[in-house]
């Protein structure tokens, strides 16, 4: 009976120290200057030196941490870099998240459309387009990871919006939202990387955008002289 009643408090006290390790509580939460310290220095060096001046010993120089901090961050130098390009993209263009382009009426995506220009204008907001596209060659992997993480959902709310538009009666029932999304993208693309070295204004830029739009059937420039959107002639 002594044994019985050992064996079962033997067992009991295994169970209870199990059970206690199953719900201990978590470890210290991740600091957020810390993770947003990485994704600065990550972004600088980067912007500096592209790819080959961004290395995990020169990022955790610059940022005044160890190695193992990005190491426990992040599964990758490519996601590191992609988050830091997308927060700093964030930070000097806010309000073009692919939820807040979800979220917005027909109204004020078109106003954000037209911001667009603004933001293209920033000789910073150019150095990062070309050193990303600059990239593909030789670290293709990195726009692969930026594409899929960020951009293909920004794309998609693109779409949709265009969508919205179109019901809207503002679009031609025929034009193919699709490639109009890929249309404007590449055309300002192409507008970013090879103009001249001071770049368009953002007046110049904004008349470019409502010409490409004008090709598609749709005309801005009813909504820059603030009159009432009417629906498109051919829809």
């Amino acid at each position: 009976m002594g044994r019985t009643t050992s064996k079962t408090s033997k067992t009991a006290g295994r169970t209870t120290l199990k059970k206690s390790k199953r719900t201990a509580a978590p470890g210290r939460p991740r600091s957020v200057a810390l993770d947003q310290a990485i994704l600065q220095a990550a972004f600088a060096l980067f912007l500096e030196h592209g790819m080959a001046g961004a290395s995990i010993e020169k990022i955790a120089r610059r940022a005044g941490v160890a190695k193992t901090s990005i190491y426990r961050r992040w599964s990758s130098r490519d996601a590191l870099l992609a988050q830091a390009i997308e927060a700093a993209r964030n930070a000097t263009a806010p309000g073009y998240s692919a939820e807040a382009v979800e979220r917005a009426s027909v109204e004020d995506f078109l106003k954000m459309l037209l911001g667009i220009a603004d933001v293209l204008a920033r000789p910073e907001i150019r150095r990062l387009m070309a050193r990303l596209v600059g990239t593909v060659p030789d670290y293709p992997h990195l726009l692969q990871v930026y594409r899929e993480e960020y951009f293909a959902p920004r794309r998609r709310a693109i779409v949709g919006a265009f969508r919205r538009i179109q019901v809207a009666g503002l679009l031609p029932k025929a034009t193919d939202v699709e490639a109009l999304a890929d249309l404007l993208v590449g055309a300002l693309l192409y507008r970013v990387l090879f103009t001249p070295e001071r770049g368009d204004s953002a007046k110049e830029i904004r008349a470019y955008l409502i010409r490409i739009l004008r090709f598609a059937g749709f005309d801005l420039s009813s909504v820059v002289r603030g009159s009432r959107l009417r629906p498109s002639a051919s829809s």
